[in-house]
């Protein structure tokens, strides 16, 4: 559901009645200490309290891992929830009239929830009705076929709500519609009956099935899984898409499993729903499936919430089958896992087996160690190239030369690139490490050709190529930026007769914030000039609405013993950030003109030539009379 944009006035409101101390307490063992409440931190593991709740600054924070916030914050960072939705439901726990900035838009929004709240309330219903038709004489065959064929205990069961759907057309329409008295277009909206083709009247969705509810991280039915006792097709049926239940945004088990997964920074996902039950019975608690869909880039960030080393394990079959349903399961994934910015792993299991069958016949310890010893994602991938290829044949060789470029190509990091090209070196090789090196420069040479085969023929463009400029290279110039930029916002939030100042500066040289997250912070500071007397509070709350990350900049917001010490110094500390700011700039416009200018054929297109080498070397001059300029660096400060 798209919530229009809520109200300042109710977001106050919210803020005004929702005690934190009555908030927090729901979740940690509150005890007084002076004026504040001391408590064991829900954020990290911890054995002596270091988590503080103010009642009259209506705060928390936490001096071990410096979790901070009010109590719109503490229950989203708590359950990984959005602004609006956290609002709303204080906003129904404390009675506060719910208005959003456009009037026409309330009547809509109250619609929508009415209309959600029914849906939640039919598929409980549905819930508790197909577990309960599991216990009567026409569901013994399901029954059976969980205790024997899954072999799973009753505690399970009842832990997933394992239910049967009776075999009759419009058995738990009767029940619902009939009995229950729920108007037939909820049931149908939430997926449980579709209206009969001929002759009026409906019929139930699943039919003579074994019900697996699916649930939201909340842990609020969904959606079904059915699957067949029969040889009826498809073998299992999901719920449609509904209001509540997307295929492509949810996964089975999360929210049994979210609590594991954070506990073991790990998640595990199957491609079953009885493999992530199967791994849960068996103490595994940190697995959930992906409903035999290709994992998208909102699922995979819904679990990354849960895992602070963001290690996610594939784990499906070891045969052919498996292995293109990791593939397919990988989806999105693999632009995530090449920027590094997920640890995925892949579990192939021996002897074409699913998780389940495999603790049929092995411990839970030994599903553990195979995880333990997961193959990355690019060791695994490596390993389907050269698979099955002899590598002393030259077609063979040809191709996964190929293919190993491709995939070495898509490698963001540089230090990840070159460990993975000295890998592939050593695989071509085939054990003569005298090759080695050249195998290595043929790889460079094809993931890279411009930048090892490139020559210029004008003696003058090679010197000015070759010569070095006495700037920073790429990683340590965006250190330095990014404690440039840093500096400059955090004396702005924390100085405010340093503000105009700043500005100034800022615009007399024309700078802009160069990284993403200092760029966002600037804008939202630009757009609350009118609010400076609060400012920190004013745009901690724009971000908690916004859904950005604050976990980028939160550190500008506070001031440790030795900025309190810096303070005094602000003047130079402008001077330096500001002088830094203007370095990077010049430097990337110097290389950029440069680069130009290399790449254009003077005798093809001479103006643009000569046009190209005018613009770096002024960029030239300017940098070397600013590094005279600058009265200390900014490393000087950091």
């Amino acid at each position: 559901m798209q919530i229009p944009r809520l109200h300042p006035d109710t977001i106050e409101e919210v803020k005004l009645r929702a005690d934190i101390v009555d908030v927090v307490s729901e979740y940690v063992v509150l005890r007084k200490r002076g004026k504040d409440f001391v408590g064991l931190c829900p954020f990290h593991d911890e054995k002596s309290p270091s988590f503080t709740v103010s009642q009259t600054k209506q705060m928390y924070y936490c001096f071990g891992c410096q979790a901070a916030g009010n109590a719109i914050k503490f229950v989203m960072e708590l359950g990984k929830r959005s602004f609006p939705d956290v609002v709303l439901d204080l906003a129904r726990r404390y009675q506060v009239p719910v208005q959003t900035l456009e009037p026409e838009q309330r009547q809509e929004l109250q619609r929508q929830l009415s209309l959600r709240e029914q849906l939640y309330e039919v598929l409980a219903m549905s819930a508790q009705f197909y577990q309960h038709a599991l216990r009567q004489s026409q569901g013994q065959k399901a029954l059976q076929y969980l205790q024997s064929n899954r072999q799973l205990k009753e505690e399970t069961i009842q832990q997933f709500g394992l239910g049967f759907a009776p075999a009759g057309w419009e058995t738990l329409y009767r029940y619902l519609v009939e009995d229950k008295h729920h108007p037939a277009q909820i049931l149908e909206k939430a997926g449980l009956i579709k209206p009969r083709k001929e002759g009026g009247g409906y019929y139930d969705v699943f039919r003579d099935r074994l019900m697996i509810p699916i649930r939201d991280v909340q842990g609020r039915v969904i959606a079904f899984g059915g699957r067949t006792l029969t040889d009826e097709q498809p073998k299992y049926l999901n719920s449609p898409e509904t209001e509540l239940f997307s295929k492509g945004k949810t996964l089975f088990a999360l929210d049994q499993a979210k609590g594991g997964i954070s506990q073991l920074d790990q998640a595990v996902v199957v491609e079953g729903y009885f493999d992530a039950i199967a791994l849960h019975a068996a103490g595994i608690n940190n697995a959930i499936a992906s409903l035999g869909t290709a994992l998208s880039l909102e699922q995979v960030r819904l679990i990354l919430r849960y895992t602070e080393s963001k290690q996610l394990v594939l784990n499906f079959d070891a045969d052919k089958a498996g292995t293109n349903a990791a593939e397919r399961a990988i989806g999105e994934i693999a632009e995530l896992a090449y920027k590094g910015e997920v640890q995925l792993k892949i579990l192939n299991l021996a002897d074409g087996k699913d998780a389940d069958e495999y603790l049929h016949s092995h411990t839970p310890e030994d599903y553990g160690e195979l995880l333990k010893n997961a193959p990355l994602w690019l060791d695994w991938q490596i390993q389907q190239i050269i698979q099955d290829r002899d590598l002393k044949q030259a077609t063979d060789f040809q191709q996964v030369t190929q293919q190993l470029v491709k995939l070495l190509k898509n490698i963001a990091n540089s230090d990840t690139r070159n460990y993975y090209v000295s890998y592939c070196a050593e695989i071509l090789s085939l054990g003569d490490t005298r090759l080695i090196p050249l195998r290595v420069e043929n790889l460079l040479t094809q993931i890279a050709p411009a930048a090892t085969a490139y020559t210029k023929p004008v003696s003058a463009k090679k010197a000015w190529g070759s010569s070095k400029v006495s700037h920073s290279p790429l990683p340590t110039e965006r250190s330095l930026l990014e404690h440039a930029e840093g500096l400059l916002l955090r004396i702005y939030l924390h100085c405010p007769e340093q503000r105009q100042a700043i500005i100034a500066e800022l615009e007399e040289r024309d700078l802009q914030f160069s990284l993403s997250h200092h760029r966002f912070l600037w804008q939202q500071i630009l757009e609350t000039a009118q609010e400076q007397l609060d400012l920190i509070s004013t745009l901690q709350n724009r971000y908690l609405e916004s859904s950005e990350e604050l976990g980028l900049v939160s550190h500008l917001f506070h001031l440790n013993e030795k900025w309190k010490i810096e303070i005094p110094r602000t003047p130079q500390v402008v001077q330096a950030a500001i002088a830094c700011m203007d370095l990077v700039m010049l430097e990337k416009r110097y290389r950029h003109f440069l680069e130009l200018w290399q790449q254009t054929d003077p005798e093809a297109e001479p103006e643009r030539y000569q046009s190209y080498y005018q613009a770096f070397y002024a960029e030239k001059i300017k940098l070397q009379q600013i590094d005279k300029q600058r009265l200390f660096s900014i490393t000087d400060l950091i």
